[in-house]
């Protein structure tokens, strides 16, 4: 159905399934044996992403396994970091922030991600979904961070993140009683944008990816750059990329087929 490419270099990934086409970038996390737990080495696979994007702006769709009828396997986006390494991390492997690093980074792409999310998205898999510009879920999304049963904190963006996307009060509780929010609880929270069925979940993140792509890409890189900049760098930030994008081609050929469009 969307137009798959091998610019990546899709077949050189382990634990990721790249697709690839003119204008986004597909990526499903791929560890279905231990329920898409987010190790060293899927956070090394995501890194190479990155670099690519960074380089070659494009939008970037992350989902998870989808649900298998046939052997009753159930749907899942991530259940977290992989347990089994994160045991045996020290004080120094947490100083190096793996996978604070990785989310930053995917948060900080030029152009937006969107996470399309069903199943669990637990833990560090949640942090990841926090780290997209959107998020579309099912109603078997089940989305949160029981860190603190584990003794530890969610230390990779959702004690600031989530408290910024669904306020304070409902961050708390999913950050400090391990509540686990259901889909319809994540988009009466504001957490995800859009609840749709499962079978819908991709058609739904490839046609947000669209609306996005009929933008001018220019304008949307430099307005996703100007959103995530503090507030005390506005109004002087705005003016200056206003600026910017008031001497770009795309600015004069969009205005022009707009004018033309109305005389019509």
């Amino acid at each position: 159905m969307y137009d798959a490419g091998a610019r990546l270099g899709a077949g050189a990934f382990e634990t990721l399934r790249v697709e690839e086409s003119a204008d986004r970038v597909s990526v499903r996390l791929h560890r279905p044996e231990v329920r898409n737990a987010i190790d060293q080495h899927m956070v090394d696979e995501l890194h190479q992403v990155c670099s690519y994007l960074e380089g070659t702006p494009k939008i970037l769709i992350m989902s998870g396994t989808p649900a298998d009828a046939s052997n009753g396997t159930k749907a899942l986006f991530a259940s977290g970091a992989d347990i089994a390494q994160l045991r045996e991390r020290r004080r120094d492997d947490a100083l190096a922030g793996i996978n604070s690093g990785i989310f930053d980074r995917i948060a900080k792409l030029p152009m937006p991600v969107i996470a399309a999310l069903d199943g669990f998205a637990l833990g560090g898999g949640a942090e990841l979904a926090y780290a997209a510009d959107f998020r579309i879920g099912t109603d078997a999304l089940r989305m949160g961070n029981p860190e603190t049963n584990l003794g530890i904190l969610a230390a990779a963006g959702a004690t600031w993140r989530l408290k910024e996307l669904v306020g304070e009060p409902l961050a708390k509780c999913i950050l400090l009683s391990g509540k686990v929010l259901t889909g319809r609880e994540c988009l009466a929270a504001g957490l995800i944008t859009e609840l749709v069925s499962s079978d819908e979940l991709m058609d739904a993140a490839h046609s947000l990816a669209d609306s996005i792509a009929a933008q001018d890409p220019l304008a949307v890189r430099i307005t996703k750059s100007v959103f995530h900049t503090p507030r005390e760098a506005h109004p002087v930030i705005d003016t200056l990329a206003q600026g910017m994008l008031f001497e770009s081609r795309a600015k004069f050929d969009r205005m022009q087929a707009f004018l033309d469009r109305k005389k019509k």
